[in-house]
């Protein structure tokens, strides 16, 4: 049955540890830039469908990191019947697992049509079990040392609601490293929904009271997400990212998280990243990140994938050359 984002609420209240991206408050933020959230829960299992309106009536779905409570084949008649009464061309699948933990949970076990997830892939989850002292020993040396000179230079790191700040550090990393940057009002809009939850924080790194870096995260049950982050082109030297982290580790764990998910490095194999890194030039892909990411300890993981729902063949095709042609995102 469709189910009210209350009802959704209520229902999710079972599932402490199910993905953030399943959340009413995830649905209420894209709901405000474009998707329209319908909600379905039968037989104790439950998804969270994001729909976005294409010309002509028609529309594609996503399910980011569900559904929850169980297996896609339990709501696959609803999921159809809502998916065709929206005229909807395919829909997405990208469910919340790791290859690593459950290779027999392959994407291509659901039938559907096996396609490029729309989250990254692979990411290094930091483990937060133990003390600070331990977390700190599991890093790099080199990162720890970075941390402990940003502290030694003045950086500073502190939660605030500064989101003009982040928003302009934002455009520029954006334009250093060539990534794509929502509006204002989506982080506006994302920190307005979540930070009254406490399930999500933004920290600001500055020296002398001068902005340098920024990064908001997000929480929900055991897990803490690292999702947008930015820094200036100035005092890099003084490395407040590394301190910035660290000191967004201490808040997830105070907060009773397990694990901080750093959100995306290339798509390899850990083998072939540790091979290359080295080389890569930071400017290429996510090779600087993962460069960055590889010193916080953390274990390299990779999602189950994806698969697509296809209602309309052709003008799923269609859809697919379009968006191969212009470089774009499915979000």
């Amino acid at each position: 049955m469709k189910a009210s984002l209350q009802e959704w609420k209520e229902y999710l209240s079972q599932f402490p540890n199910a993905h953030i991206l399943q959340s009413g408050e995830w649905g209420e933020l894209k709901s405000r830039f474009g998707w329209q959230s319908e909600r379905i829960i039968s037989n104790g299992i439950g998804a969270q469908i994001l729909y976005r309106r294409l010309p002509a009536g028609y529309h594609i779905g996503y399910i980011a990191k569900g559904p929850v409570g169980g297996e896609i084949g339990i709501l696959q008649d609803e999921i159809d019947r809502l998916s065709r009464a929206l005229h909807t061309i395919f829909l997405k699948l990208e469910p919340d697992g790791w290859l690593e933990v459950s290779p027999e949970s392959s994407i291509a076990g659901i039938s559907w049509q096996v396609s490029r997830p729309i989250q990254p892939q692979r990411t290094v989850v930091v483990s937060l079990d133990g003390s600070p002292e331990d977390i700190l020993a599991r890093m790099k040396q080199k990162t720890r040392y970075n941390i402990r000179l940003a502290e030694k230079k003045g950086v500073t790191v502190s939660s605030d609601s500064d989101l003009a700040a982040f928003y302009a550090m934002m455009k520029t990393t954006g334009a250093r490293d060539r990534f794509g940057v929502h509006s204002m009002a989506y982080y506006q809009a994302a920190y307005d929904l979540f930070h009254p939850l406490g399930q999500c924080e933004l920290f600001t790194a500055r020296v002398e009271n001068k902005p340098l870096a920024a990064l908001m995260v997000f929480v929900r049950g055991e897990t803490a997400w690292y999702m947008y982050g930015a820094s200036t082109d100035e005092l890099r030297n003084l490395m407040p990212t590394y301190l910035l982290q660290w000191q967004a580790m201490l808040w997830a764990k105070a907060r009773g998280c397990l694990m901080y998910d750093l959100w995306g490095i290339p798509d390899l194999d850990e083998e072939e990243l540790e091979e290359n890194f080295v080389q890569k030039e930071s400017h290429q892909g996510l090779w600087g990140v993962y460069r960055f990411k590889r010193g916080f300890g953390g274990q390299v993981r990779r999602s189950l994938g994806a698969a697509d729902r296809v209602y309309k063949p052709l003008l799923y095709r269609a859809y697919q050359q379009v968006l191969k042609a212009r470089g774009g995102s499915e979000e």
